[in-house]
């Protein structure tokens, strides 16, 4: 794969819920860099922002940003994420079997900053482009979330990354903030909550029982409840 392609899932990015459901990919589009100010990161980088929740359970980078790998094989079924990826750049994809054909795509996704996705034990290949190195992690491991997180900032995981409750993002311009709360990482359209695309101010109450939080193109957010 290319390091230009762009995800189908991308599309979920700059339209809400109502209508991704033709949309087989179920990812979201990486937006422009447009988050300022100090915010939570998912990172887990030494000398990351200030702030940024440290998840626990981190483990070391299981393979490389680049390839194509075989479940079972090469990848073992599970959680993974990627961090430090910037323009939407990161092209991942989920795949049924190695033909290539548009048929065998199960989900994908083009990452700013930080994604996660969970590798199925059905799956069959794990396709990988320009993006850092995915590492293994626990998803009911608990960390250190932070209270703020930046608007471009990709996916937070809620209670590891980001605490839950309410929070706000202002100053966005021509509905570019995209925001999605998901129940897990396999970024289908079952995978979505909610979402939606947001000009002016967003203000979004992220529940406990959220597993994760996407935000692309939004200014940073701040929690205010």
């Amino acid at each position: 794969m290319g390091k230009g392609k762009v995800a189908l899932g991308a599309v979920v990015g700059i339209v809400v819920i109502g209508a991704v459901s033709a949309n087989a990919g179920g990812g979201d589009g990486g937006g422009s860099d447009t988050g300022k100010g100090a915010s939570a990161s998912a990172q887990g980088q030494s000398g990351g922002e200030k702030g940024a929740g440290k998840a626990a359970g981190e483990k070391k980078a299981a393979f490389e940003g680049d390839g194509d790998f075989q479940v079972g094989t090469d990848v073992e079924p599970g959680t993974y994420r990627t961090t430090g990826n910037s323009d939407g750049m990161c092209y991942w994809e989920r795949a049924k079997d190695a033909s290539g054909e548009l048929d065998s795509l199960l989900a994908n996704d083009n990452v700013s900053g930080t994604g996660y996705v969970t590798v199925k034990p059905t799956d069959k290949i794990f396709k990988s482009s320009g993006c850092g190195d995915w590492e293994a992690v626990d998803p009911r491991a608990k960390g250190s979330p932070a209270a703020t997180m930046a608007g471009d900032g990709g996916m937070f995981r809620v209670g590891a990354d980001i605490a839950p409750g309410t929070y706000q993002s202002t100053g966005n311009t021509d509905d570019s903030c995209y925001w999605e709360r998901a129940k897990d990482a396999e970024h289908s359209i079952d995978s979505i909550i909610t979402n939606d695309n947001v000009s002016g101010t967003a203000v979004v109450r992220i529940s406990s029982s959220d597993a994760y939080f996407k935000t692309s193109g939004c200014q940073d957010w701040k929690k205010t409840g």
